[in-house]
């Protein structure tokens, strides 16, 4: 069941490319399962019927199935990021969505460097101003960029957002809209040691939309594994 769902959004994803227009059109899209509540054995099976890059929101149940899950596979963290987890985070995943701060970019820095590591990283951006939502505003994000860009054991990588979760899904197209032309603009934007590679934005209700206005990252969880065991 799961290989068939995974084709279907593949397919979509195809179909979404096809009516993308402009700078992007050609642009490929990554995928990203999100594992979220959803056991090992399912990831196997996702993992086999070819999934290459995994998300998880959060660190404590990532780590838990990192242990656990017998499969190459790359690890991103989607969710909201506590600098109490941030140790961990480093540890175990190869690229954090959800940088939304100078408190945690620094403390992302710090655990990174202590491990030898570079941290790949995209930033969080909260373009719609929701208060339930992370992510900076977009007048803060230049500052965040250059002070990223400054850092020996960070690798900025790109920006990430949500849309509101809008009852009729269309409502979230000028939203990505907006968040594409950002994410161009700052390919001008003068930064010597990161790449303006990844927009992540679109989940399993506005994926489609997301990539027709610009996405190349993709977060899907429930169209490929079904409702979230709890």
């Amino acid at each position: 069941m799961i290989a068939e769902h995974l084709e279907t959004v593949k397919k979509n994803i195809e179909e979404s490319m096809a009516k993308r227009t402009g700078i992007f059109k050609d642009d490929p899209v990554q995928l990203v399962a999100v594992t979220k509540n959803h056991d090992v054995e399912a990831m196997r099976e996702a993992i086999d019927a070819g999934v290459t890059v995994v998300g998880e929101n959060r660190v404590q149940e990532a780590v838990e199935k990192h242990e656990k899950l017998d499969r190459d596979v790359t690890w991103h963290l989607i969710g909201h990021l506590q600098t109490n987890k941030v140790k961990q985070a480093v540890k175990n995943f190869d690229l954090i969505h959800s940088v939304d701060s100078e408190h945690l970019l620094d403390a992302v820095d710090t655990a990174a460097g202590k491990i030898h590591k570079v941290q790949n990283i995209l930033i969080q951006v909260n373009l719609a101003k929701e208060e339930s939502k992370f992510g900076i505003y977009k007048e803060d994000l230049p500052f965040l960029l250059q002070k990223a860009d400054q850092m020996k054991h960070v690798h900025l990588m790109g920006l990430m957002c949500i849309a509101p979760n809008y009852e009729n899904v269309e409502e979230c197209r000028p939203l990505f809209r907006e968040m594409r032309g950002i994410f161009d603009k700052l390919q001008m934007f003068p930064l010597m040691n990161s790449e303006m590679k990844w927009l992540s934005m679109g989940m399993t209700h506005d994926y489609q939309i997301a990539i027709e206005e610009g996405s190349n990252l993709v977060r899907i969880g429930t169209a490929i594994f079904g409702p979230r065991q709890y």
